[in-house]
């Protein structure tokens, strides 16, 4: 065989390894994303009266008019170590608000992912010291991930503003106010529609100083795949502190298909696709102990989900749902 023949053979073995791969991926693709909601995931325990209440019915609650004015939702798997710092410092900050400014209601829906441990019984006694009202609690029967989390308690939230919020407390609550004023202007600039990202770009030169030379490398490869195969609008992705109106979280969680690391970047590039205006101001930033992400199988994960959320919504096999009527 000679080097043309081998040249050929070589460009037949990637054009056949391509094609088995775009197969793979469109033939586990579902036009309209699918949320299957298992028994017990429709209802919250009042821990003071002992009484089992029902959320808003889904597909979407959001459909409707919010009747309070900040959803916060707590993605929590395994969080009991953590799980209370971050609730002892938003509800400081979100009580001392409601003093302040009497009209101010809120609520914390923290999202058990299925844990292994006593997430639930912890958000459960912040329930019963500050109310149903305040503070819910929304067990899934099977882990569905950060993403799927996220979308099931954005689908029982009750807020005219909804943010996401890690339950590590690694961004400080108060920073909730740079972004309240950013979604207020591009709010009032288009039509009521906007999301604003919590961003820790301005920490990147620090951050690699202090990160191995193969997480560096990792982080560059991530963003490089994000801009390419993601959105382009967002320096900053996976920061989990993410404000958005109850008309983009409608529009944007209807379509998300991606339920673990990477949801945040279909999120955003759904937004990009339907012309949802997008916003990223500099949050204070700490990192805290007890991180449940393996670097490696992660990168691999979000790796291929970026590549396989390009192609599906570039070959038509992902469809974004009709957008809510306001």
């Amino acid at each position: 065989m000679d080097w043309m023949e081998g040249f050929l053979l070589l460009i037949c073995l990637v054009l056949v390894a391509v094609t088995v791969v775009v197969i793979f991926v469109i033939s586990r693709s579902q036009a309209l994303a699918d949320v299957p909601v298992y028994e017990g995931e429709n209802v919250y325990l009042d821990p003071k009266a002992g009484e089992w209440h029902r959320f808003d019915d889904i597909p979407c609650a959001l459909i409707v008019p919010g009747t309070i004015d900040l959803s916060v939702i707590v993605p929590a798997y395994n969080e009991e170590n953590r799980l209370n710092a971050m609730m002892d410092e938003a509800t400081q900050y979100l009580d001392a608000r409601q003093k302040a400014q009497k009209s101010f209601q809120y609520e914390i829906i923290i999202v058990d992912d299925g844990s292994k441990d006593c997430t639930s019984t912890l958000g459960r006694k912040w329930s019963s010291k500050l109310g149903p009202d305040k503070v819910r609690v929304l067990t899934l029967a099977r882990n569905r991930g950060k993403g799927g989390a996220v979308r099931m308690g954005m689908f029982r939230c009750r807020g005219r503003r909804c943010l996401f919020a890690d339950a590590d407390g690694a961004t400080q609550f108060s920073e909730l106010e740079k972004l309240e004023s950013k979604l207020s202007a591009i709010q009032s600039a288009h039509e009521g529609d906007g999301i604003v990202c919590g961003s820790r770009a301005h920490m990147e030169k620090d951050s690699i100083a202090t990160r191995s030379l193969f997480r560096t490398v990792l982080m560059h490869g991530f963003h490089v795949c994000v801009w390419f195969f993601g959105c382009q609008s967002i320096k900053d992705t996976q920061c989990g502190f993410k404000l958005m109106t109850r008309s983009t979280a409608c529009d944007l969680f209807r379509s998300l298909h991606i339920e673990r690391w990477a949801f945040d970047v279909e999120l955003l590039k759904i937004a990009e696709m339907l012309k949802i205006p997008t916003a990223e101001v500099p949050v204070r930033w700490t990192e805290i102990d007890g991180s449940k992400l393996d670097p490696i199988s992660a990168s691999v994960q979000m790796f291929y989900d970026l590549f396989a959320l390009w192609l599906r919504y570039r070959l038509g096999a992902w469809k974004i749902a009709k957008r809510h009527t306001k």
